[in-house]
């Protein structure tokens, strides 16, 4: 059985409106305990008198952890439904967020932030399979708007763990409030999600991607990369190679940070008016665009508007490729979606080392461009999977 056989369409509008806001609440839940997470970890080097590079490996243990179960995350959901995956993830967030801020031991933060990156994971995976289902029940564009709502999380997120600091408040008293407002949205919301996911009769325990959502996973696997090195380098590409000043250097990011989150709030309508084809490749002409000017511009403007076209031509790439999964017939969803996430959080993982790595045997001019490159290719991959699908 299809996903599209399970696709209910005589829910009330305000049935569908619950469903749409409580999927919207577990994508805020991701970007808001990710930003919960953040300010965690230099707490983490000062009262485990970390090093650099031991830091780093624990940080990695969040990749670890979101790698061990995105690959199971579908298989989880089709067997015990969205919403249990969802609410028993969400909830082991802010608990162990919690636990991370009072952990004493070096061993001990290891296991806590595995669980961390398998919640981050799990929570990334479910609530995509859960969008595509509700989108589809909805029979409008809403996944960009559901995606918005990570960026809106993260935003939140950062801004009232600043805000409770500047009050005078500790890390964990900080970090017990953002749970607390973890549990209020689950349980607000909670009921609310779908008690079941796409059912299939391959649904299997590991998700490999075959037939075109390889093709999708490398947009995905290109787009994540993409945003990760913009965070990770883009304020050190603007201080080594156009001499930006350090105190202005963050703010390349900022300009994409938000033109990204303004094109997602905005980015149905747009889709709507323009089509999904027009939206996605056309959205990569203007990254790579974007990638041309931070290469070649010459002042603070052309930087600055490479930063913001970069922001919106990658905005609306992964909501509609997600939305693009629902319509594929060679996989069924609720494994299709977690193999193009695995694929999509390696390119998180693999794109500031390849980036450094590219970097100290050239420049970051050279990174720059080979960025260019992979979004030139992205948007080959992109014809050529409408050409499949369409």
């Amino acid at each position: 059985m299809t996903s599209e056989a399970i696709i209910n369409t005589n829910k009330s509008k305000s049935q569908l409106l619950w469903e749409q806001c409580a999927a919207k609440s577990m994508f805020f839940i991701g970007g808001f305990g990710a930003a919960t997470w953040a300010p965690l970890v230099p707490l983490l080097k000062d009262r485990l008198q970390l090093t650099e590079d031991i830091l780093g490996l624990l940080i990695l243990c969040v990749g670890i952890g979101s790698l061990l179960t995105m690959p199971i995350s579908g298989a989880a959901a089709t067997r015990w439904g969205c919403r249990r995956v969802l609410i028993t993830a969400a909830a082991a967030y802010g608990i162990i967020l919690l636990s991370i801020a009072q952990v004493a031991s070096f061993w001990m933060a290891v296991p806590m932030i595995l669980i961390l990156g398998a919640a981050m994971g799990s929570i990334d995976v479910v609530v995509n399979v859960m969008g595509i289902i509700v989108e589809k029940e909805s029979g409008k564009r809403i996944m960009s708007g559901m995606h918005a709502f990570w960026s809106v999380g993260g935003f939140v997120g950062s801004g009232i763990f600043s805000l409770w600091l500047t009050l005078g408040l500790n890390h964990l008293q900080s970090t017990m409030i953002a749970a607390l407002i973890i549990a209020a949205l689950i349980v607000i919301f909670g009921r609310h999600l779908l008690g079941y996911a796409a059912e299939s009769e391959d649904s299997k325990l590991l998700a490999l991607p075959r037939g075109i959502v390889i093709f999708i996973g490398l947009i995905t696997f290109i787009a994540f990369l993409t945003e990760g090195a913009m965070m990770d380098w883009g304020g050190l590409f603007l201080m080594e190679e156009h001499n930006v000043d350090m105190s202005l250097a963050a703010t390349g990011f900022m300009v994409f940070s938000a033109a990204m989150l303004l094109i997602r709030l905005t980015g149905d309508t747009i889709v709507t008016k323009l089509g999904d084809k027009a939206v996605a490749v056309g959205g990569s002409i203007l990254a790579l665009m974007g990638f041309l000017l931070l290469i070649f511009g010459f002042n603070a403007i052309l930087l600055y508007t490479g930063f913001f076209l970069i922001g919106i031509g990658s905005a609306n790439i992964v909501p509609i490729f997600f939305s693009l999964m629902g319509k594929q017939q060679d996989m069924p969803v609720n494994t299709a979606v977690p193999a193009v996430s695995t694929m999509g959080y390696l390119g998180i993982l693999m794109g500031p080392a390849a980036i450094g790595f590219i970097a100290a045997h050239t420049n970051l001019l050279f990174s720059f461009g080979f960025l260019s490159l992979l979004v030139f290719l992205q948007t080959l991959i992109a014809r050529y999977v409408y050409k499949k699908l369409l």
